[in-house]
């Protein structure tokens, strides 16, 4: 069988040069390699945006190990791309010239515009956030501000700020005060004024970005054991707990990795005075940004398809799923939860759109073997990459699939934060109840169901034909209700002459 051809996008930013490449494997993307170098080529520009000769060396240098990786990739299917610096600099042609001749490729340098285009369309292909959304960039000469529909951008700004240029300016030497954070901060402030009314007016549901200071701030959260939701009083800590280092060799918090250091406080600096001066509440992280929005739109068809739907389509192919058995299970728990719905307070949100991708991918285990898929699955939704599902919603799928039947795990269900802890009880309920009555794996075997729910009682009321030639279903629904005492709830069989 041929290999699908690669893929490579190459991203000359700021701060560090990227390479990502890729594969279409069963109709979604899957990463083959990632290259990041820090270049830092935003410090060699001088006060008249004259980029020194140490900095192209070293951007030259990096683009000699990235040229390696070209060779065997067709050449239609390369893109390589300069962003703010090289917009900025005086001498970016002589650069430019040098670099092209390295990689034997054309290199493209986005206006502020274009750049911001590709952030929020790497999000759009990337993410299952709402429709409208505000997309922010902070890179290390500028930082763009995008809301968008769908795939469509709005609104688009490129501010001349970022955080290699804000780290020279305002933290000379590493030093770290309250003065020079909110020298900083005000600054930032000035730059964001003209575009602000403009951007409320408009309006968004969701805020997303997947830009360094950001993804550092998710891997503080989650070494903490929270979900990656950044908030305004989370950057305030942070904010202090970086004044009270004094300097930048000096911080030590936990989860920042020893890279990301240096332009960590410039970052976070911007960032608080995109939050105070747009109003946000919180943000999340996204799956992709420039270099994924490049992509996609080299590759066939990628907006047809949803992107969640597109992410379990792809993992249920590779994983050799039953696809007939898992819509199977899900009309089950579509119909289970709707009766539920009769008598709970359940919505059809985010977390019923989980409870189906985990009725979908339930069986993914069984690639590897029957005795422990349950745990096996779970890993391989924790571990994989799933465009559309963030890090909270993997560990909702991953808990789901864990526990789909035998002991539930309250710890578990109590730490995921995709939903309050009673929804996440009463939607693994109707999981592993539809996967029980699926068990024939043959549709003209699934019974007709009532529900009835009071005082943390569950009553099944079932066709008695179907019950009298059902005893190991029966049999599997009685332990059912031991299990469900974990949680408090319990499980009673009804037979209805009633119901066929």
């Amino acid at each position: 069988m041929k290999m699908s051809p690669l893929y490579a996008v190459l991203d000359l930013g700021s701060n560090s040069f990227h390479m990502l490449i890729t594969r279409l494997v069963a109709n979604s993307v899957q990463t083959v390699d990632k290259v990041k170098r820090k270049v830092r080529l935003a410090s060699g520009l001088n006060q008249e945006n004259k980029l020194s000769k140490n900095a192209m060396l070293r951007g030259l240098e990096c683009l000699h190990f990235f040229a390696e990786r070209l060779q065997d990739i067709p050449p239609d299917n390369i893109r390589i791309v300069a962003t703010a610096t090289l917009r900025l600099a005086t001498n970016s042609q002589e650069f430019i010239d040098k670099a092209e001749k390295v990689l034997g490729h054309r290199i493209i340098i986005l206006s502020g515009t274009q750049e911001a285009e590709s952030i929020y369309l790497g999000v759009a292909h990337t993410s299952a956030s709402e429709d409208k959304r505000l997309v922010l960039d902070i890179g290390g000469a500028s930082t763009e501000l995008i809301v968008g529909n769908a795939f469509d951008a709005i609104k688009v700004c490129s501010i001349n700020m970022g955080c290699v240029t804000f780290n020279q300016q305002y933290f000379v030497g590493g030093e770290l005060s309250k003065n020079n954070m909110n020298q900083a901060k005000d600054a930032a402030k000035v730059l964001l004024a003209p575009f602000v009314d403009d951007y409320k007016l408009i309006g968004w549901q969701s805020v997303l970005s997947s830009s360094g200071t950001i993804q550092a701030l998710a891997e503080i959260l989650r070494s903490n054991h929270q979900p990656a939701i950044i908030s305004l009083p989370f950057l305030y800590s942070l904010e202090r707990a970086l004044i009270n280092s004094k300097n930048i060799d000096n911080i030590a918090i936990t989860g920042l990795s020893h890279d990301r250091q240096p332009v960590f406080s410039s970052g976070l600096a911007i960032l608080i005075a995109v939050f105070e001066m747009l109003d946000i509440t919180d943000l999340q992280l996204s799956s992709g940004a420039l270099r994924e929005g490049l992509l996609y739109e080299m590759l066939p068809s990628m907006r047809k398809i949803n992107i969640r739907q597109r992410t379990v389509n792809s993992i249920a192919e590779r994983f050799h799923v039953d696809k007939e058995h898992a819509s199977r299970v899900s009309k089950q728990a579509q119909l289970m939860f709707d009766s539920f719905a009769q008598h709970l307070p359940l919505q059809k949100d985010n977390s019923f759109k989980l409870l189906l991708a985990s009725c979908a991918l339930h069986e993914i285990g069984l690639l590897l073997e029957f005795k422990n898929h349950q745990e096996h699955g779970a890993y391989i939704i924790k571990n994989a990459d799933l465009p559309g599902f963030d890090q909270v919603d993997k560990q909702l799928l991953a808990i789901f699939i864990q526990l789909q039947k035998s002991n539930i795990d309250l710890i578990k269900l109590k730490e995921q934060t995709a939903t309050n802890y009673d929804n996440s009880c009463y939607l693994l309920i109707i999981f592993r109840l539809a996967i029980i009555f699926c068990q024939r794996r043959n549709d003209n075997e699934l019974p007709a169901i009532m529900t009835d729910i009071s005082n943390r009682n569950i009553t099944l009321r079932l066709p008695q034909i179907w019950l009298k030639t059902h005893p190991l279903m029966i049999d599997d629904l009685t332990q059912e209700s031991v299990y469900l005492s974990t949680i408090g709830m319990s499980l009673t069989l009804l037979d209805d002459l009633n119901l066929e």
